[in-house]
C-alpha cells in the first residue's frame, strides 16, 4: 500500500511516528514536528487516561486540538504498558476480561477491558485506534503464548463490537470514522502466529500490527516479523509496533510493513546520541542501505568542544542549518533544555529523511 486515508488526512507510506505517549513528543512542540517533516504521531491510551485525563482531552475537542497537531494520530491501546506493569512490578493481574492494574503505589486499582479500551480511544479522538491485546515475551512458555493468542482474539472480537456500538451512539458517518487495527500475537511460535492472524482477518479490521518482541537479544529483527507480514498480505496496512532502529526499520519495510513507531530517536537525542548518514546522497536504491549506512555522534565527547560545523553536513534540519556541534556540546554541558529540543529536531529529521528515501524508491 502507498497510502491510507484517515479522517485527519492521508497517511503516506512508509511513515514514521514518534511517540507522543502523554500528548507530547518530548522536548518539541507541534510546530517543531511539522518542521521536521513528521506527518503522524502515536499516543498512549493508558497514560492519557491518567494524566491529564480523558475528560480533559475530550473537552478540548480531542487530541488534535489539545496538542495542536492536526495530522493523523494513532492511539495505542495501553495493553503493552499494563502488561509491563504487571510483569515488572507485579502491580496487577491478567484475566479473561482484561487487565487489573495500579499505575502508582498509592493509586486505586483500575480495570482495562476491551470495551473500556475502545471507549477511551473514542474520547481521545485518534484517527487509528487499537484493539486491546495480551502481549507476551518470546521466552514465555507455550501455555502462556496460547492464552495470549486466545485472549487477544476474544478481546479483538469484543473490541470490534464495542467499536460498532460507539459509532452508532455517536452517529459517526462512515467517511468520518476512526480506523480500527488489531494486533497479531503468538511469540515465536509460527502456528500460534498463524492462528492469531487468520482469526483476526476473519473478524475483519482496517489494519494489523505486529505484537510482542520483534527484536532478538543481538538487536536484530526476528524472522517472525516477516512471517506475520506474509500472513496478513498486501491488502491491509501493517504496523511494525515499536520497531525503530534505522536498520530494523529498513528491514521491516522490505518485509512489507508501512507504519513504524519508536521512542529511540527522541530518547537518544536527550542522551546526547545523534544519528548521521554516512553518505545520504549515495543511497539510490534499497540495496544501498547496507550495514553501517549511518553512524552515531556522541555530543558529550570533548572532540566537539570547538567543532564549528553542523551535526551532519547536508542535513536540512533547523538545528544543522543554524547551530554547530560546539554549541550543542556547550548546551548539554551547562544543562540547558534547549539542547534537548535541538538534538531531538535533528534526530526526527534524520528519520523523516530516511522515510523520504524509502518513499522515493516507490515512485
Amino acid at each position: 500500500m502507498k497510502e491510507l486515508k484517515t479522517r485527519s488526512g492521508v497517511m503516506k507510506f512508509p511513515v514514521f511516528l514518534p511517540d507522543g505517549t502523554r500528548g507530547i513528543v518530548r522536548s518539541v512542540d507541534s510546530l517543531d514536528l511539522e518542521m521536521c517533516g513528521i506527518e503522524s504521531i502515536v499516543v498512549n491510551t493508558l497514560h492519557l487516561s491518567t494524566k491529564p485525563g480523558l475528560t480533559t482531552v475530550n473537552g478540548a475537542g480531542g487530541i488534535h486540538n489539545y496538542m495542536n497537531f492536526h495530522h493523523p494520530v494513532i492511539s495505542d491501546s495501553g495493553g503493552f504498558q499494563v502488561y509491563s506493569l504487571i510483569t515488572e512490578s507485579k502491580a496487577g493481574t491478567i484475566h479473561k476480561d482484561g487487565f487489573t492494574y495500579k499505575l502508582e503505589q498509592d493509586s486505586d486499582k483500575k480495570i482495562l477491558t476491551p470495551e473500556k479500551c475502545i471507549q477511551y480511544q473514542f474520547k481521545i479522538g485518534a484517527d487509528i485506534i487499537y484493539c486491546l491485546d495480551y502481549c507476551t515475551h518470546p521466552s514465555a512458555p507455550d501455555n502462556i503464548q496460547e492464552e495470549s493468542v486466545d485472549l487477544t482474539i476474544k478481546w479483538a472480537r469484543r473490541c470490534k463490537k464495542e467499536f460498532e456500538t460507539q459509532l452508532k451512539l455517536r452517529k459517526v458517518k462512515e467517511d468520518n470514522r476512526p480506523l480500527l487495527f488489531a494486533v497479531v500475537q503468538g511469540g515465536n511460535n509460527p502456528d500460534l502466529r498463524k492462528k492469531c492472524a487468520l482469526e483476526l482477518l476473519r473478524i475483519g479490521f482496517d489494519g494489523y500490527g505486529f505484537g510482542g518482541w520483534p527484536i532478538d537479544d543481538d538487536g536484530k529483527l526476528l524472522d517472525m516479523v516477516g512471517y506475520v507480514a506474509e500472513l496478513i498480505g498486501t491488502d491491509y496496512p501493517k504496523h511494525a509496533l515499536g520497531i525503530g532502529k534505522p536498520e530494523n526499520l529498513v528491514k521491516a519495510y522490505i518485509a512489507g510493513y508501512e507504519i513504524f513507531d519508536c521512542v529511540i530517536p527522541t530518547r537518544d537525542a536527550r542522551h546526547k546520541r545523534l544519528y548521521t548518514f554516512r553518505d545520504y546522497e549515495r543511497i539510490q536504491c534499497i540495496d544501498d542501505f547496507e550495514e553501517g549506512f549511518y553512524k552515531y555522534l556522541y555530543l558529550q565527547d570533548d572532540i566537539h568542544i570547538k567543532a564549528l560545523k553542523p551535526i551532519e553536513e547536508g542535513c536540512d534540519c533547523h538545528t544543522c542549518k543554524h547551530f554547530t556541534r560546539s554549541y550543542l556540546h556547550h548546551l548539554f554541558r551547562i544543562g540547558d533544555t534547549l539542547a534537548y529540543r535541538l538534538a531531538t529536531i535533528h534526530n526526527l529529521r534524520f528519520y523523516t529523511r530516511l522515510i523520504d528515501k524509502l518513499r522515493s524508491f516507490d515512485e
